[in-house]
């Protein structure tokens, strides 16, 4: 019986078309095999080579060091720190391995998951239209492609990122390559890599990230305008919990570990926003100008440079204290100049008061919207919408401003500036935040919003503006010209314009002890008398005659020491001074001490007429304190490259016996003094001696409550365009000087010594706090001789007033009979007090030589003045 399932029969043709169909199939695969290899092997003799990553030198930031070690500036194209791989902590490189590439550690540079991964999403958004190719790149493909190759989303460049991709892998270790990756990444907010990421988000070195802050970080590098911390702190926070949770998968850290972080909060740091920051920014941006002119813009913005700069920023944030407030005190004794602007009341008022420009250079002072004013002052709508009391005081000291239209002072709808504090609104409740964990639909924590401390004012507002006036201040060091504070006017975001290097003018009375010690090299005492009485000169630089006269006058004073005429700075005394010994003498001294390059010797230039910067005659005065030696102000202590070589070191001298590497109990080795001795060391104490009179009876009175020894000079310009004080500590040079911008006059009255001294005086409190008060050194030679201070001779029965003096031997009073020009040992080679017209007399200022007395010792410090005063005198 016939099966009634007969199998059906396969028709004979099939099976020879199977054959040859698996035949064709296979030649094909080989055809295509042979192809893409062949296309590989092209595209291979196209791609970079590798050979540029082992010379890998990326742009690095350079970092500005104060001279105590603090980092106040830093310059780059690309902010990036260098950080290599050994550096760089197991938890940040963990973070970015689960977030970026899972497999890296064991993938021979490609990951063919992912790329398979990436081929299925490629399809998916071509034919949607949704989106672009994805490639399912792994580390050492997106280190291809960011360092090697070009951005470009095609299967070319794809292809070549695996070539690359593959033989990297062969030739640098997992190390390495994470080294390139961490380093080179952009991470958002100007960094690149993770030490920068670190110090611009955190302020923290990487080893002081925690995990939170470690995976915040690893989720930046997919898209870091997606999840800016600043902009959408949600969609970071999301990010930075999955990049956690891929860790806890990835096992490298524990569940409890992640809990613990994805519950902290969110916390960025801005750097460089402290007043220190502030307060360094002129001297900053003319290091900046330096180091440009010197090694060039591109090496500063990418060449990894350390510059340890001279700066000491304690002084520096005193130098911005002590001018803005002397500024400040100008301005608020010539009276209020009106609104910022004015608003309408109503609606829409504060959101009006937000958008209103304030000047530039205020600071901390804050706008406010006069809403209301009656007999006890006004209230001050802020920009947070709270309100404070500006007192009537305030109110009073406005009605000063005088428009051309409408009613002296204030008015409702007017905004001003106003100073005031703030505390802080429950403080305890706002700054411990409710941690109670809350979770989502998926069982994961929501990250809740830090609660702010709310701050609201506090007290009254005092009214403030932007003064008009500007100045500038400038501390340098006079032993060594190491600037140690500088700040070029009021504010630099009210005007960036240097007053200390890039401003020249005239110097006014704070040019006379370069007069005086001219004169003392041509033989001169300080004891010397001179007639201070009217006299003309005529003057060829203007072709007219010159009367010179004093700060008072029609006031003169008869015979007076130079002393005197230092102290109470008399113009004709100085001026007849010049006249006897010479201007060339005087030019010659300030061009030799650095206080100008050049100076015409007119007579007019002995009470300061000759313009230069205050950089230049603060240098000038240096020589006084320092024993007569030239300094060269720098900004510099140090510049050093990426590697570590030194490029510049401003202490070149040689230290012998400073490599030892322990102490033998000896002497400290002694450093060589290559300074050039440009002025003889007793005349420059004596100029000293007479500046310190300055501080103690004359127009620096003001200096005196800084309790410590000082000297030193004020200065007016004609027409009070200019108020100036120079002056200085054993150790420390500082000049001072207040002035318009466009040269006008600050004001009957405002000298030198109501306007700069008390700027200079704020600023020695705060600059020398904490320091002793030592004595003015006093080289070997000097004598200190009690005279009387009226007449410069030997104290007799009426002498009132007795000072110690400090002569030459050989120049005291009485000792001029006794002595003839064979022996003579003053200046001039002539014995007398102002006898002779010698250039140096026995010293040489091109060789530095000078006699040393027969004793070799140093004379002692000088007694304060016994008796009355010079007032009672003069």
């Amino acid at each position: 019986m016939a099966d009634a399932y007969e199998k059906p029969r396969i028709p004979v043709w099939v099976w020879p078309v199977a054959k040859w169909t698996l035949i064709a199939g296979f030649v094909l695969a080989i055809i295509v095999f042979i192809a893409v290899w062949m296309y590989f092997l092209a595209l291979g003799r196209d791609v970079p080579s590798i050979s540029k990553l082992k010379q890998y030198e990326p742009p690095i930031t350079s970092r500005v060091h104060a001279g105590d070690g603090t980092l106040i500036a830093e310059f780059a194209d690309e902010h990036r720190v260098f950080v290599p791989y050994e550096s760089i902590p197991k938890h940040v490189i963990d973070a970015f391995v689960a977030a970026e590439d899972k497999n890296f550690f064991t993938h021979d540079g490609l990951d063919y998951q992912g790329i398979a991964r990436g081929a299925v999403n490629s399809a998916k958004n071509k034919l949607t239209g949704s989106g672009g190719l994805q490639g399912g790149s792994t580390i050492t493909q997106q280190v291809a492609k960011n360092m090697l190759l070009t951005r470009d989303q095609n299967l070319t460049r794809k292809a070549k990122e695996a070539i690359v991709a593959q033989r990297m892998e062969k030739e640098f270790s997992k190390g390495d390559i994470l080294e390139l990756y961490l380093n080179e990444i952009y991470l958002g907010g100007r960094s690149y890599g993770v030490g920068s990421a670190a110090l611009n988000y955190f302020n923290k070195s990487l080893p002081e990230l925690n995990l939170s802050e470690a995976a915040v970080l690893a989720s930046l590098a997919k898209a870091p305008s997606a999840v800016n911390p600043y902009t959408n702190p949600e969609k970071l926070l999301a990010r930075r919990n999955y990049v956690l949770n891929r860790m806890v998968e990835d096992k490298y850290i524990t569940r409890e570990q992640a809990d613990e972080a994805i519950a902290m909060p969110l916390t960025t740091a801005k750097r460089f926003r402290g007043p220190e920051y502030a307060a360094a920014t002129y001297f900053v941006q003319e290091l900046r100008r330096d180091l440009i002119n010197t090694y060039g813009e591109e090496t500063l913005e990418q060449g990894g440079l350390s510059i340890r700069s001279t700066i000491d920023t304690r002084m520096q944030l005193a130098a911005q204290e002590a001018l803005q407030t002397g500024l400040i005190a100008y301005d608020r004794r010539h009276g209020y100049r009106g609104p910022v602007t004015k608003l309408p009341i109503g609606d829409g008022m504060l959101e009006a008061l937000n958008a209103v420009e304030l000047p530039g250079g205020y600071g901390t002072w804050e706008a406010g919207l006069i809403t209301s004013m009656n007999d006890k002052g006004a209230e001050l709508l802020l920009i947070d919408g709270a309100k404070i009391k500006l007192p009537a005081e305030e109110i009073e000291w406005a009605k000063t401003y005088k428009p051309k239209e409408g009613k002296p002072g204030l008015q409702v709808g007017d905004v001003v500036l106003a100073e005031l504090e703030r505390k802080v609104l429950n403080a305890k409740e706002a700054s411990a935040p409710d941690l109670k964990e809350e979770l989502d639909e998926e069982g994961n924590p929501i990250a809740k919003p830090i609660a702010q401390p709310m701050l609201v004012p506090a007290g009254n507002a005092t009214l403030r503006q932007v003064p008009a006036v500007d100045g500038s201040l400038v501390a340098i060091d006079p032993n060594t010209g190491r600037i140690l504070a500088m700040q070029g006017g009021y504010s630099f975001f009210k005007s960036s314009y240097n007053r200390v290097t890039q401003s020249k003018r005239q110097t006014g009375s704070s040019f006379k002890p370069f007069v005086y010690a001219a004169a003392l090299e041509r033989g001169y005492t300080p004891a010397t008398r001179m007639l201070d009485a009217p006299f003309v000169s005529y003057d060829v630089s203007t072709g007219d005659y010159w009367r010179p006269a004093n700060y008072t006058e029609g006031r003169s004073y008869g015979m007076v020491t130079l002393r005197v005429a230092l102290e109470k700075s008399l113009n004709q005394v100085t001026a007849r001074v010049a006249q006897d010994i010479g201007m060339d003498s005087v030019a010659d001294l300030a061009v030799r001490v650095g206080a100008y390059d050049e100076l015409a010797p007119y007579p007019a230039m002995s009470l300061g007429s000759g313009d230069t910067y205050l950089i230049e005659l603060t240098r000038g005065y240096a020589a006084f304190v320092n024993g007569g030696k030239k300094v060269t102000p720098t900004l510099l202590d140090r510049v050093q490259d990426r590697h570590g070589r030194t490029l510049f070191r401003n202490d070149e001298r040689v230290c012998e016996g400073c490599e030892s590497e322990e102490w033998n109990g000896g002497e400290p080795p002694e450093l060589p003094d290559d300074r050039e001795q440009v002025l003889d060391p007793i005349i420059a104490y004596q100029i000293t001696h007479m500046m310190e009179g300055v501080v103690e009876r004359g127009t620096g009175r003001r200096a005196l409550r800084v309790g410590k020894p000082l000297a030193a000079k004020t200065g007016t310009t004609n027409d009070y365009r200019d108020a100036i004080t120079i002056g200085f500590s054993p150790d420390l040079v500082v000049g001072v000087r207040v002035g318009f911008d466009d040269n006008r006059s600050l004001g009957e009255g405002e000298a030198g010594g109501s306007v700069a001294a008390p700027i200079f005086t704020d600023f020695m409190e705060k600059a020398l706090e904490g320091t002793p008060g030592i004595p003015f050194r006093i080289p070997p030679g000097v004598r200190l001789v009690k005279i009387d201070a009226r007449t410069g001779e030997l104290p007799g029965p009426g002498t009132s007033v007795i000072i110690d003096e400090a002569f030459r031997p050989g120049t005291e009073p009485g000792m001029a009979a006794f002595n003839g020009s064979d022996d003579c040992l003053s200046i001039s080679g002539n014995c007398g007090p102002g006898a002779g017209t010698g250039s140096y007399g026995t010293f040489d200022p091109r060789t530095g030589e000078q006699p040393v007395p027969e004793d070799g010792q140093p004379a002692k410090a000088p007694e304060p003045a016994s008796g009355g005063n010079l007032d009672g005198i003069f």
